[in-house]
């Protein structure tokens, strides 16, 4: 039986690549050829594109998933889900959880990749069951990470728990590029003792062992892995679907895809990338190897954020020692693994811990947060000296988190009514009400032909 690939170029390579930034107009030209190549999947919807589509491009996401899904007749579509906190940044309740899923499989999804950045499983059970009520396939992601609370047997735990709670799948999702081929092919094997589901890798290319990693996670018996067509691959993206398929043909592992197809694809994404490059939009720099991920296990994405928070305060000579801070930090707040949005919360926190010259002097709120329970359970127990430092006396939260938020909503259908023009505006509000707010008022502003800029949108009036 060959290996299956899900193309991530429609979402994740270009959400590492160029910061979510490639418009619809971009994707719609090209799916009727992705769509026979016979992936497993397409991936394009999830993860920061809805929260770009509004903010930055103007775009409605659910439009946009319709179009994709016009194209792709014959191919299944995928997104990515933060568990409890859908598309956000921060815990919703179960009223607004099951709804989105329910839209997101109507407008078109068919497979739900669900995790959660504590890998805290309370936090992924609305969703997977909310996924199987609307016939969707329920894949459980658990994030790979190193730690003395990570290891084998804790990740085989993950996926039995996954499984039992209906996980269709499992996915290995790797986001910092951390898993080496050796340690893939041990876990790959692990897996496949112990739960009968498929199973899927999920890695970056920005430690350079990528392409090693499938290969032994392939030969260890994994179904499905994440790869990007090359224009758009490497890096901080994938890695690259020709060279796996032409290293796989003749195998038992054999794709059976067509690489002249798969040059055709490139071909048309090669000029787009020398456009992201071109306008600055594509950063050489995410596009080599660095080392660093593997020595001091931090994403990629992570390590740039600290090096832009150094430099905003003045203060890039101390980048060594935030590096060295990081680790202590981890250790310290339970051993969270570094993906959105722990790992912003773990890296701010290093930095305040290095620039204040005293550490935990500074605490921002989403510290306290995670301290405290809001976003769950972390892997490792934290010190009662440090939750006494960072939340005083307050008490921690040992309940799923989302079941101290009551429903919501009717309250936020009442919020944005006068913006309503199909039901899922009132989920794009519930996850970014400013954001959501302005692309309404630019969506009715294009189709009235009125200038936003003449608007008074405080009195709702403009000239005519």
């Amino acid at each position: 039986m060959g290996i299956k690939i899900t193309e991530t170029a429609l979402r994740d390579a270009h959400q590492s690549l160029i910061a979510t930034r490639m418009k619809i107009e971009h994707m719609l030209p090209i799916i009727e050829k992705m769509d026979k190549i016979g992936y497993h999947s397409l991936e394009c919807w999830g993860g920061a594109t809805f929260d770009s589509c509004l903010r930055f491009l103007n775009e409605d996401p659910w439009e946009r998933l319709r179009k994709i899904k016009d194209k792709a007749k014959k191919t299944k579509l995928q997104m990515l889900l933060r568990g409890q906190n859908i598309l956000g940044y921060r815990h919703y309740a179960d009223d607004v959880v099951k709804y989105f899923v329910q839209k997101a499989v109507a407008n078109g999804i068919d497979i739900i990749r669900i995790f959660d950045a504590l890998n805290d499983p309370r936090n992924l059970e609305v969703a997977m069951k909310a996924t199987k009520k609307e016939g969707g396939h329920a894949q459980g992601a658990f994030c790979y990470t190193i730690s003395p609370f990570h290891d084998l047997e804790q990740f085989v735990r993950d996926a039995k728990g996954m499984v039992e709670a209906g996980a269709d799948s499992i996915c290995v999702k790797d986001m910092a590029g951390l898993l080496t081929p050796y340690a893939a092919y041990d876990l790959v094997k692990a897996l496949k003792e112990n739960v009968k589901v498929p199973i899927q890798l999920h890695t970056h290319y920005t430690s350079g062992v990528a392409s090693m990693t499938y290969l032994k996670a392939i030969e260890a018996g994994c179904d499905v892995v994440d790869c990007a067509i090359s224009p758009i691959s490497m890096g901080t993206s994938q890695p690259p679907t020709e060279p796996l398929v032409a290293t796989l043909q003749g195998t038992p592992y054999d794709t059976k895809y067509d690489l002249n197809l798969l040059s055709e694809i490139a071909e048309y994404f090669r000029p787009l990338r020398e456009e992201y490059l071109t306008s600055g939009l594509m950063d050489p720099k995410v596009m080599g190897v660095d080392i660093n991920t593997l020595l001091y296990q931090v994403p990629g994405g992570m390590l740039s954020n600290l090096v832009s928070q150094l430099k905003q305060a003045g203060k890039s000579e101390k980048f060594q020692e935030v590096l060295n801070e990081v680790p202590k930090v981890r250790e310290e707040l339970g051993y969270p693994p570094l993906v959105t949005p722990t790992s912003q919360i773990v890296g701010t926190q290093a930095v305040m811990n290095v620039i204040a010259g005293e550490r935990y002097k500074m605490v921002p709120k989403e510290t306290k947060a995670l301290v405290k329970g809001e976003y769950g359970k972390t892997p490792a127990p934290i010190s009662k000296d440090i939750v006494k430092k960072i939340i005083g006396d307050e008490e921690q939260i040992t309940c799923r988190p989302a079941d101290l938020i009551p429903p919501q909503l009717e309250e936020i259908k009442n919020e944005m009514k006068e913006y309503l023009e199909q039901d899922e505006d009132i989920l794009s509000y519930a996850l970014f009400p400013p954001v959501a707010k302005k692309f309404f008022e630019y969506r009715k502003a294009q189709k009235y032909k009125i200038d936003p800029d003449m608007v008074n949108y405080e009195d709702k009036v403009h000239p005519i």
